[in-house]
């Protein structure tokens, strides 16, 4: 998709609600920020995949990266996601999938697809890659080496 952010351009800002109230990505500037897309709240491959934030705690701390979960169900779908299995990382309601179409992250039929981004902190994208499958996810070990490249001066 031509519209969609790629490395070295400039993150578009969004305002959704989520789990832990309003995120505004500009309210974020000076800091790296990971927006991580998913297909659905409870499905096993999202679940497997945040369980495996949420079971390391100190490397995922260790990131010093304001990280997100996006996909379109509602907050209340989120909230009982988070609930379910002791999440840590924030879930954004993206009810239209307005965010993810901005993001490259939506697909006809499909919905939400599986992606991450690397924001650095002056706002610039320093990594897009949606997932073919959506069946696999990054890890702790592969986001700290995306949010450690997206600290050094590009």
């Amino acid at each position: 998709m031509a519209d969609t952010p790629q490395p070295g351009a400039a993150a578009p800002d969004f305002t959704l609600e989520g789990t832990d109230g309003a995120f505004r990505l500009s309210d974020h500037r000076g800091e790296v920020v990971v927006l991580l897309f998913y297909p659905g709240d409870g499905t096993a491959v999202c679940t497997k995949q945040f369980c495996s934030y949420r079971d390391r705690p100190d490397d995922f701390a260790a990131l010093d990266a304001t990280v997100v979960g996006i996909s379109a169900k509602d907050v209340a779908s989120k909230q009982g996601f988070a609930d379910a299995n002791d999440l840590t990382v924030p879930l954004l309601a993206d009810e239209d999938r307005a965010v993810a179409k901005l993001y490259g992250a939506s697909a006809p039929v499909i919905g939400t697809r599986r992606a991450a981004v690397v924001i650095d902190a002056e706002g610039v994208v320093r990594h897009h890659h949606v997932h073919t499958l959506g069946l696999d996810f990054v890890g702790v070990d592969e986001l700290r080496e995306l949010v450690d490249a997206a600290r050094v001066p590009a």
